[in-house]
C-alpha cells in the first residue's frame, strides 16, 4: 500500500511542474521571448496544453474572472498540494496504526494536533 501511496505523490508533484512548465511558457510566448515557429517550442507547448488543459477547463469555469489573469494554475496546484499532503498523512497513519488514520489516532493515545 505504502508503494501505491508513493506513485500517486510522485504522479502529483510531476503534474504540479507540468502546471508551472506550461504557465512558464505560456507567459514566455506572450512576451514574445520565445520563437512559436519553433518546432521544439510547439511540440513541448502543444504537450503541455494537452496535458493541463483538460484540467484546467472546468476549474476556469468556476473561477470569477480577473480582469486577463489566468489563476486556475494556481488554484489546481494549491488543490494538488492538499491532496498530496492528505495522501502523506493518510500513507503515514495507516502503516504505524494499521488501517484507518483517524481511527488509529484516536486509539493510539497520541494527542492530534
Amino acid at each position: 500500500m505504502q508503494s501505491l501511496f508513493f506513485l500517486i505523490d510522485t504522479v502529483i508533484g510531476l503534474y504540479i511542474w507540468l502546471l508551472i512548465a506550461s504557465a512558464i511558457l505560456s507567459w514566455l510566448v506572450i512576451l514574445n521571448v520565445v520563437n512559436t515557429r519553433n518546432r521544439g517550442v510547439i511540440i513541448v507547448g502543444d504537450f503541455l496544453y494537452r496535458v493541463t488543459e483538460p484540467v484546467l477547463r472546468p476549474i476556469r469555469r468556476v473561477l470569477p474572472s480577473f480582469g486577463g489573469i489566468d489563476i486556475s494554475p494556481v488554484a489546481l496546484i494549491l488543490l494538488l498540494i492538499f491532496l498530496q499532503n492528505l495522501i502523506r498523512e493518510y500513507g503515514l497513519y495507516s502503516t504505524h496504526f494499521g488501517g484507518g488514520a483517524l481511527f488509529g489516532l484516536l486509539t493510539s493515545g497520541l494527542p492530534v494536533a
